[in-house]
């Protein structure tokens, strides 16, 4: 029961912290909206039209597979480091782990998602 209340003591502190720094950042920050200060912005430049916009999935799905693709690029750096003492079964799992990626990749081609249009 002691490893409980631990964690609980973790967790109310955690919590306390981020509140009182809620708490403190408004307390001291300076607070003087006007119309120039409210409108949005892109890279400091004036907006144009709506804000409200349909952006097209593509960009979506073309980010996520890259992000993908990155995380499971960085698998291979810990195997390639270890892979004098993993043996033959590790390069194994990492040509059938490369072949499950490929699959992937070439599935996303042939639906066109990786064209930039």
């Amino acid at each position: 029961m002691n490893e409980y209340a631990a964690v609980l003591i973790f967790l109310f502190v955690g919590i306390g912290v981020v509140l009182f720094t809620f708490f403190l950042a408004r307390l001291v920050r300076p607070s003087n909206p006007y119309k120039a200060k409210n409108q949005n912005y892109e890279c400091a430049e004036p907006p144009i039209g709506s804000g409200w916009i349909q952006f097209n999935n593509r960009f979506y799905i073309f980010a996520l597979i890259f992000v993908v693709f990155d995380v499971e690029a960085i698998f291979l750096f810990p195997w390639a480091v270890a892979f004098g003492q993993l043996g033959l079964y590790a390069l194994i799992e990492m040509i059938i782990f490369i072949v499950i990626l490929l699959f992937g990749l070439f599935y996303a081609w042939k639906k066109g998602v990786l064209k930039w249009v």
